[in-house]
């Protein structure tokens, strides 16, 4: 952990404040767990905690989802509205990144979700998420992409339109303002 991937004291205590409240606000997400349990675990980790700063400070409205009980880990995912703001009009990844000739994103999925420390969900986790709430109504978000799609040039994104769940694709080079990505964090 670099020193600047450490909060300060105020920060965290401001972070922690704002997930115990949208903890509380949502307690459909994560029926049965306590906010003091999974206060002191983000407490004795700070890179975690540095990253959910990253996961908040981007949009993404990170909440607890579910407790793994043999690892006794908490998982957060994003749980924004829509495909959090600051992590749009990005491509799949660096390989697609480098392929632009012109108009190139900023950046990439994969290497911004690496730069927070954080896991690109998965369709499965996606398909999770929604139960959870109605979610990308206006928006898509990347989800992690099968190697064999990847090869091809491919890379997969969902949505939610007429209360179904859609998973499409696009080349993994392209790029939309309407289209981000939602990571998780295991605690």
């Amino acid at each position: 952990m670099t020193k600047n991937n450490v909060l300060s004291r105020e920060r965290q205590e401001e972070l922690l404040r704002t997930l115990k409240f949208r903890f509380e606000k949502n307690m459909n997400r994560h029926e049965g767990l306590v906010w003091a349990k999974v206060q002191a675990k983000l407490e004795a980790n700070h890179e975690k905690m540095w990253s959910l700063n990253e996961m908040e400070g981007t949009g993404g409205e990170p909440d607890v989802v579910s407790h793994d009980q043999k690892t006794d880990e908490y998982i957060f995912f994003d749980c924004s509205a829509e495909s959090p703001k600051g992590r749009r009009s990005v491509c799949y990844d660096r390989e697609a990144l480098e392929s632009r000739k012109k108009h190139k994103p900023e950046n990439s999925v994969m290497d911004l979700a690496a730069a927070m420390g954080i896991q690109l969900l998965t369709e499965e986790q996606y398909r999770e998420l929604q139960k959870l709430g109605n979610f990308d109504l206006k928006t898509s978000s990347w989800v992690q992409t099968p190697e064999n799609i990847r090869k091809l040039g491919g890379a997969l994104f969902c949505d939610r339109r007429y209360d179904t769940v859609f998973v499409y694709h696009n080349g993994a080079d392209s790029y939309y303002a309407a289209r981000g990505f939602r990571g998780s964090l295991t605690v």
